[in-house]
């Protein structure tokens, strides 16, 4: 802060104000945390919500010949914020980004970094903390807010305020600000949004059944809430400007040279660079290249650069002539680099079932575009349980994205993943959540691993759609198959004139000004994915995107369902086998036993995995049918209950005192009394049956509360009469004698 120093720092006062949004209210304030920071911010509720941001730009020591804008954000996890400790046994303080806090980083990302000037390197720095929490959501609409907040004390060339907003949509139509967790399980939508007053930068969205109407009521919502948003920040910047005077930043900018640009706009005309059209990728990186030599050798033999100047800048220079003719190009011909049509979708083919030994796999080609998919099941065992900051959770669907530099024509080093892959495993995870069967219709953990092998453009969008074909070749009952395309558009900011294209190829990548990726089944959306460059989107754009990516969609179902039509009939052969069975809750205890005797003796013999829940929902893993069929027979042995009327066979294992014959059934042992094993008068239990017999008997009367049960015999033996002998002991004596 101005005129800070160790005499003063104690008497400076905080300014803090209050909003109500969507009657929630929140509260800006500065001046209180991070007085060495350049500008520092913290946004709190009315339930004791606090967040804290800096800002830091770098004035001395800039790299002035940076080609890009070195712009960081970091979001920190802080468990003490949710009253945890966490992590592991071993390690007691927050370690590595969660896949949360690097997908939270990110997002703080997207929406400020087109707000910057274009060529400005200064070097700038986010920080974001969470310092209390409620525990009940994850805040996702503040951290945009407060992250420009904090940027717009700096007197930095950021163009306006922008915020977030996450809300709910209910099946009533019904919307909800910033959900809880609970409700966001609930919702039928669940979108998040950014925007300026007037300028929409940012869309992310996961649904189960939304149509497009829906989605575009959602987005108007959105803008509602964004709008009063951005009005609190500038309100609150007035306030603050007033009070704490800020000097205004040294902006270094990297600009290309205008007049230079006049030049290479002479000789690169549109006739030469038509040879830039209907190239692969390397071609065309090629051509490129060979133009960034020739203009450079026509610079200097004009005497326009140095000899042994660094003329990096070239490049640039190239590179801004190209785009502008191609945009050209789409916008007055609708001419593509690849001569496609602008609702063109690139030749698709696919097989399946290519890893027999694996539980599901899909390969699918796009032109170059290639997606491995990989489909494995397993039991209830193997969730994913989730430690972060909030309440520890688990996820029973897992999607991994994988992106190596080989599939790209890069050499780098392989560590682990990058914000890339994670981001879009979770836009594919969304995308497919919608569709997968419940639990208990499918009682397995599914994680499916997408491998890009080659990616010429959109290779998160073929996970997606290859994903689906290996879900459903591993025996997987989805409840519809999910195609996603990319849909970009190219604007005129003189004419206002638009093109939406279809199914964008790396080539076109630099080209764009809406990047508006959609999911759909057949019938309805399960995710979107936004991001725009310009500050002018109408909602007319919108609709006819939404119709135009029906129309791809659509297509890349069919090429889809002619691999893989339906589910497999069968499993794997070498996925395990699967069962549920509900267990009443009163009667788990008589299954697991003291301490987990039963449980762990039945996996021990059977190699099976058996996972109980807290509601009775028994899930049982094992390697084949007999051992499976073997668990569910022991564990209906431990549940049984008698009751009246009930047939069986039961064997003999005692006979005590020549009354009482002890029987087994279902793991259990009964007595039976001599009076119940015939309809006559019996004088020993072995007149009627033996050791090791297996008699059919009925319960005639039961009292659980004693737990007795009274049975007769229903298999009945002959009568077998016996011959009384008696001898007179004077005979036997005189017998002995002789």
């Amino acid at each position: 802060m101005i005129w800070l120093s160790d005499k003063n720092a104690i008497n400076i006062k905080p300014l803090k104000k209050s909003y109500t949004i969507a009657n929630k209210e929140i509260s800006f304030e500065t001046g209180k945390f991070g007085l060495l920071a350049n500008w520092s911010a913290t946004i709190s509720d009315n339930s004791w919500n606090i967040l804290f941001v800096t800002a830091w730009v770098k004035e001395t020591w800039v790299n002035e010949k940076a080609d890009f804008f070195p712009l960081v954000v970091d979001f920190q996890e802080k468990y003490y914020a949710n009253w945890k400790i966490g992590w592991n046994r071993f390690m007691k303080r927050e370690s590595r980004p969660s896949d949360w806090a690097t997908l939270t980083s990110r997002l703080i990302d997207r929406p400020i970094r087109p707000m910057f000037p274009k060529w400005i390197i200064n070097d700038t720095q986010i920080i974001a903390n969470v310092l209390s929490s409620d525990w009940v959501s994850d805040m996702w609409a503040w951290w945009i807010t407060w992250a420009s907040l904090a940027l717009m004390m700096t007197w930095m060339p950021f163009e306006w305020p922008v915020s977030w907003v996450k809300i709910a949509m209910l099946d009533d139509w019904s919307f909800i600000y910033e959900p809880t967790f609970n409700q966001e399980e609930n919702a039928k939508l669940n979108i998040i949004v950014a925007w300026t007053i007037d300028a929409i930068t940012m869309v992310e969205a996961w649904a189960k059944q939304v149509s497009d109407n829906e989605m575009l009521k959602s987005l108007e919502y959105a803008h509602s809430l964004i709008k009063e948003l951005c009005n609190a920040q500038n309100d609150y910047i007035w306030e603050y400007k007033k009070i704490f005077w800020t000097p205004e930043v040294k902006i270094f900018y990297n600009n290309p040279d205008l007049e230079l640009y006049k030049e290479v706009k002479e000789y690169l005309t549109e006739n030469k660079l038509e040879s830039l059209y209907w190239k692969w990728k390397k071609e065309f990186q090629a051509v490129l290249d060979n133009l960034d030599l020739e203009i450079r050798d026509y610079l200097l033999s004009k005497n326009l650069v140095e000899e042994n100047s660094d003329l990096w800048f070239v490049w640039e220079l190239v590179y801004k002539r190209v785009k502008e003719v191609m945009r050209k190009n789409i916008l007055q011909t609708e001419k593509r680099l690849d001569l496609r049509k602008l609702n063109e979708v690139r030749t698709i083919k696919g097989e399946t079932w290519l890893l027999p030994r694996t539980h599901g796999s899909a390969l699918f080609q796009r032109w170059m575009t290639q997606a491995l998919s990989i489909t494995t099941l397993w039991g209830p065992e193997d969730e994913q349980l989730i430690d972060w900051m909030y309440e520890e959770s688990s996820k029973r669907y897992i999607h991994h994205y994988n992106f190596p530099p080989f599939s790209v024509w890069e050499v780098r080093m392989l560590r682990w993943v990058w914000r890339r892959e994670i981001w879009h495993w979770r836009l594919a995870e969304r995308a497919l959540e919608a569709v997968l069967p419940s639990e208990a219709e499918f009682p397995y953990v599914i994680r499916v691993v997408s491998e890009t092998m080659t990616c010429n453009g959109s290779s998160s969008m073929a996970s997606v759609c290859w994903s689906t074909m290996s879900l459903m070749n591993a025996w997987v009952p989805i409840k519809a198959p999910v195609a996603w395309v990319a849909m970009w558009m190219i604007y005129d900011e003189e004419t206002h004139d638009y093109k939406i294209l279809s199914d964008i190829q790396a080539q076109e990548d630099f080209l764009w000004d809406m990047d508006f990726k959609v999911a759909r089944t057949k019938d309805w959306i399960t995710a979107m994915q936004l991001d725009v460059k310009i500050k002018w989107l109408k909602m007319e754009v919108f609709e006819k995107t939404f119709i135009q990516s029906k129309f791809a969609t659509d297509h890349i179902l069919d090429e889809m369902l002619k691999v893989q039509p339906n589910v497999a009939p069968s499993l794997s052969p070498y996925a395990p086998l699967i069962m549920t069975l509900q267990i009443p809750v009163d009667k788990i205890r008589w299954v697991i036993w003291k301490w987990w005797e039963n449980v762990q003796r039945m996996e021990k013999d059977y190699e099976v995995k058996i996972s109980i829940a807290d509601d009775g929902l028994t899930t049982i893993t094992a390697k084949d049918q007999v051992r499976w069929q073997k668990v569910i027979d022991e564990i209906k042995a431990f549940i049984w209950e008698p009751e009246v009327g009930y047939k069986s066979k039961w064997k003999v294992v005692n006979i005590i005192a020549w009354v009482w014959a002890i029987v087994e059934f279902r793991g259990k042992t009964w007595m039976v009394h001599i009076s119940k094993l015939a309809d006559r008068r019996v004088e020993e239990v072995e007149d009627i049956l033996n050791m090791w017999d297996e008699i059919e008997f009925e319960i005639i009367q039961v009292d659980l509360v004693k737990w007795k049960i009274w049975m007769k015999n229903l298999t009945f033996k002959p009568e077998v009469k016996k011959i009384k002998i008696e001898v007179k002991k004077e005979e036997v004596k005189e017998e002995a004698k002789s």
